[in-house]
């Protein structure tokens, strides 16, 4: 028996086809949605009977879900990086001292809306994709960082005294037992970031970064209601899909 596994939590396994149903199915209707949009043109009409065109055609539909998907991707990771990491760092004996800055700076993070950070970001790096991949990741990192030290904190003290007297070492601590334990809570952090930042990345139209925010900007500066439905359907299907991977990873972490 390997050390720490007196530690692990145990829970029936779910079937993998019933776990997965629901986020393939939102999966497969935001693709054929994307794919699909110009077939909708009848409905569109209806929201906006008067204007010449109804559907936004400056940019593929998949296009722009690549590069909103790419765009959270990299901010996300990020900012787990720099969210678990520096939760992990100041969670040890040598960096408690740390831990009021670091929670200090994760909520800065967050006060700042995403807009005034866009705004201070243009100047210095430029329009484009950077200045929003930065604003994602300050205001992502609060519901992270906030997790992982919940999780991580939150674990019984008696479980850290029965793995040292195991002879586990502190790296061995961190990787086989407070992690482990932790992954519940560290999930639901980076879900809420991801989650959201899904909606915020929108923003990053205003800015020459190509997105799925595009037809929403572009309907409101062109009072073309039927462009804003468009981005914010696939943006809200996006968000979804995401949301329901999460919610079946969470469970999955604790077995």
């Amino acid at each position: 028996m390997k050390p720490g596994s007196l530690l692990a939590r145990h829970v029936a396994p779910v079937p993998t086809s019933r776990r997965w149903l629901v986020p393939m199915a939102w999966f497969i209707l935001l693709l054929m949605l994307s794919a699909g949009m110009g077939q909708l043109e009848w409905l569109f009409r209806l929201v906006e009977p008067d204007v010449r065109e109804v559907i936004y055609r400056r940019a593929g539909f998949f296009a722009l879900l690549g590069q909103h998907v790419m765009v959270v991707g990299v901010a996300s990771l990020l900012a787990v990086l720099l969210g678990v990491g520096g939760a992990i760092a100041v969670t040890r004996p040598a960096g408690r001292d740390f831990l009021p800055l670091v929670s200090q700076l994760a909520s800065i993070g967050q006060t700042f809306p995403p807009v005034a950070v866009l705004a201070l970001a243009v100047p210095a790096l430029g329009f484009g994709t950077l200045p929003i991949v930065v604003a994602l990741l300050l205001y992502g990192l609060l519901p992270i960082v906030r997790n992982t030290l919940a999780g991580i904190d939150g674990i019984d003290p008696d479980v850290h005294e029965a793995a040292r007297g195991m002879g586990m070492t502190a790296g061995e601590v961190l990787r086989q037992v407070e992690l482990p334990l932790a992954a519940p809570v560290i999930i639901a952090g980076i879900r809420t970031s991801v989650t959201v930042n899904i909606a915020t990345a929108a923003l990053g139209a205003t800015v020459g970064a190509s997105n799925l925010g595009d037809p929403i900007i572009a309907g409101i500066v062109n009072g073309n209601t039927a462009y804003i439905v468009q981005g914010a359907l696939l943006i809200g299907l996006l968000a979804i899909t995401v949301d329901s991977v999460f919610e079946r990873l969470q469970p999955a972490s604790q077995a």
